[in-house]
């Protein structure tokens, strides 16, 4: 049997404040498991804080484009923040064939993308192979981008501006990659490294 008129609206408000409240009591809860202050969450989702705030005070009615954004920031679905359910363990699992891998000009280096595409603005990863004489070159990334190639087997080159400098077998070079790079196996035997890209890591002059 169904409501309608003055008794319609009294439900329809309930509901309306039902779902706000578990909107707010999600929002804090994952922004607290996370560490974040409220000013933390304001810079990662550029909803206002003072609006956050009120948000999870339920004392808001929010846009469907402020829950999307409070959602993106906090890694979470639209669904379990109007729902205000616990999510629970993640995992996820990258099938052979599923990985996006990428050649370099001279067909001699791989480039597997093996870190998480949600990261990708500010965080990237890949596992890195080259075959003697293989070289991959590199345009200049954001500025303050800082690169981190750590070397599992044979040596690589690292050159930025000109700049050399080679790693062997465990070993870690550090560079700033906000300007043209080229990584080369200059061995006679292949090489095999992890490559970890920091965005905007730093401010540099």
């Amino acid at each position: 049997m169904g409501v309608e008129g003055k008794d319609r609206a009294k439900v329809l408000e309930a509901g309306a404040a039902a779902l706000s409240n578990q909107l707010g009591l999600a929002v804090q809860r994952l922004r607290k498991s996370y560490g974040l202050s409220l000013a933390d969450l304001s810079s990662q989702s550029g909803v206002a804080k003072s609006i956050i705030s009120q948000i999870e005070r339920n004392e808001t009615n929010p846009t469907l484009t402020t829950i999307w954004r409070l959602a993106h920031a906090l890694d979470a679905s639209i669904e379990s923040i109007l729902q205000g359910a616990e999510e629970g363990p993640f995992i996820e699992h990258l099938r052979r064939g599923t990985t996006p891998i990428f050649v370099s000009d001279d067909g001699l280096c791989r480039l597997a993308v093996t870190g998480w595409l949600k990261t990708v603005d500010w965080l990237q990863w890949y596992d890195f192979q080259a075959d003697p004489g293989g070289v991959l070159e590199s345009t200049a990334h954001a500025r303050g981008s800082v690169e981190c190639l750590s070397v599992l087997e044979g040596e690589l080159e690292v050159d930025v501006g000109g700049s050399k400098e080679i790693a062997a077998e465990g070993e870690t070079l550090r560079y700033r990659c906000d300007m043209p790079h080229r990584l080369s196996n200059l061995g006679r035997r292949p090489a095999h490294a992890t490559m970890v890209c920091i965005l905007k890591a730093a401010a540099m002059d």
